[in-house]
């Protein structure tokens, strides 16, 4: 496991190093919270960003939100901060693991083992969210090109599924393909 440190206070970096390294994991380096976060960490592609956000600069949670954007990456955040709000944006900021008043070497593997697996469960449903998403906007082409074959040839709507899918077969292509460039054609003839 790659972890990357984000943390301004040299002292607190090394001792968060120690108990990082004590728990079995890698410390690939240790960062300021500052600009070039996003950088850094596409740089260093780690596994999961451990946080300090006490010594960090007031736009941590832009910082990250930035830098895992197109890769997301399990993220803990140890703070003293207890507001709510604060635990609210940081889990809306990505966040998978925000722990109070707890940077106890005893305590590093079991919350990160937590924070991953939290982070998982959330891609794993995000990527279903995704593919139902997908799923919707196939079937509504699907839908208009069956109306369209329907309206403009007469057909049934079983009729027009089979001309579409038996195209499809011809032309070995996706249903959904065929069903786009329908709409398309039909687009462009008014």
């Amino acid at each position: 496991m790659r972890i990357l440190v984000v943390n301004d206070e040299a002292q607190l970096a090394e001792a968060l190093r120690e108990g990082l390294a004590e728990a079995g994991y890698t410390v690939v380096a240790t960062v300021p919270a500052d600009l070039r976060l996003p950088e850094r960490v596409a740089e260093l592609s780690p596994d999961l960003i451990v946080i300090d956000e006490d010594s960090a600069g007031r736009d941590i949670l832009e910082h990250v939100c930035v830098a895992t954007q197109d890769a997301p990456r399990a993220i803990v955040m140890f703070t003293q901060d207890r507001s709510t709000d604060r635990m609210q944006r940081a889990i809306a900021a990505g966040v998978s693991g925000y722990v109070v008043a707890g940077l106890a070497a005893e305590r590093v593997q079991p919350v990160l083992d937590v924070a991953l697996a939290r982070f998982r469960i959330e891609q794993d449903l995000r990527a279903q969210l995704a593919d139902a998403r997908t799923r919707l906007e196939d079937r509504k082409v699907l839908d208009r090109a069956k109306v369209l074959l329907m309206s403009r040839q007469g057909l049934s709507e079983d009729d027009a599924h089979r001309r579409m899918r038996r195209i499809a077969m011809d032309r070995n292509m996706k249903l959904v393909d065929v069903a786009r460039r329908l709409i398309d054609a039909a687009d462009l003839l008014g």
